[in-house]
């Protein structure tokens, strides 16, 4: 890790050591706040003139059910955001996971960076994960008749709803998937000679 990051993870654990976790990994750092933290570490983040974190490069929502390997035990859903500082040159990953499966809610960081706007309304949209605070927190790439939320890892493969153009209506019409789901079972040829 190059010093400007070994500066940068320092500042974090002493700023922040006591309520979240520092990873540093593959030149990335990452800092894991509670969700009743977030607002609050983002806002000195931006702030402080130690970290200067002037740019919202990022926010995505990630569903960590059945993560890995061994399987996944923690908080279902999180969000990570990517921040930027100009003025020192570095990076920072900031994550939160969301306290509530049932009701994934967490603040917004709308008032902290506007660039959350339309991250955030894509993690809602995607993930389901409400932003409290997000003034016009609706869908952005999924069509506003839409049920569910298609990024979760329980979303049903084929959807649930269709939409397609009714030439006889002159309009687009939503309809019941009409794909019936198929087995794909693998085709084994075998030459005369195998294994003789």
């Amino acid at each position: 890790m190059n010093e400007n990051l070994i500066q940068l993870q320092q500042a974090l654990e002493k700023s922040f050591g006591k309520i979240a976790t520092i990873e540093a990994a593959l030149n990335e750092i990452t800092l894991t706040v509670p969700a009743e933290h977030y607002i609050a570490t983002a806002t000195i983040l931006r702030d402080d003139k130690t970290f200067a974190f002037e740019q919202l490069m990022d926010l995505c929502g990630v569903d960590f059910q059945s993560y890995g390997d061994t399987g996944w035990s923690g908080l279902r859903f999180a969000a990570v955001s990517h921040l930027l500082s100009v003025s020192k040159n570095w990076r920072l990953r900031l994550k939160v996971f969301v306290p509530n499966e049932d009701f994934p809610v967490i603040p917004s960081l709308l008032g902290i960076w506007s660039s959350a706007n339309w991250y955030e309304r894509e993690a809602f949209d995607l993930f389901g994960i409400i932003f409290e605070g997000h003034d016009d927190l609706r869908r952005i790439l999924t069509d506003y008749g839409f049920i569910g939320h298609p990024f979760r890892k329980d979303f049903p493969v084929s959807g649930q709803v269709e939409m397609r153009y009714d030439a006889e209506q002159k309009r687009v019409i939503y309809q019941p998937v009409t794909i019936e789901p198929r087995e794909v079972t693998p085709r084994i040829i075998r030459e005369k000679s195998y294994g003789a």
